[in-house]
């Protein structure tokens, strides 16, 4: 039973690293698609919030990298890759929510998918409730 519970524990990891390592790439894209060709992202005059597409590109390279290497550290049971993905990931969401006015649809596919990789790491472990009572 210890053996299937410890199985469960590392199938959801695995789920939530698989997740993170989809969103980090997916932000490299975004993020090399603003850089390189920046006629695709349509810059809003008035924006609060206002970077060049370039700007905004590199934010989105250094998130994606980021959100990758701590899903690799999840995958590989780091200790550390739980808490630093929750923060990364926390981090993508904001930048993905202020990029809304740039890319709009892609913005909220990350933002999803970023709400789903928290919801992923932030659950109680099967186990852990029992433990922890």
């Amino acid at each position: 039973l210890a053996r299937i519970r410890a199985i469960l524990r590392r199938t959801e990891d695995r789920a939530a690293a698989v997740m993170m390592m989809v969103s980090g790439v997916l932000n490299i894209l975004e993020g090399i698609a603003a850089i390189v060709q920046s006629t695709v992202v349509v810059v809003l005059p008035n924006y609060v919030y206002s970077l060049s597409a370039a700007g905004w590109g590199w934010f989105h390279v250094g998130i994606g990298i980021l959100v990758v290497a701590a899903g690799i550290g999840l995958f590989t049971d780091k200790t550390w890759a739980r808490a630093v993905g929750v923060g990364v990931v926390a981090i993508s969401l904001v930048v993905n929510f202020l990029y809304i006015p740039y890319l709009p649809i892609w913005s909220i596919v990350l933002i999803g998918i970023d709400l789903a990789i928290l919801w992923a790491l932030l659950t109680p472990r099967r186990g852990e409730r029992e433990r922890l009572a």
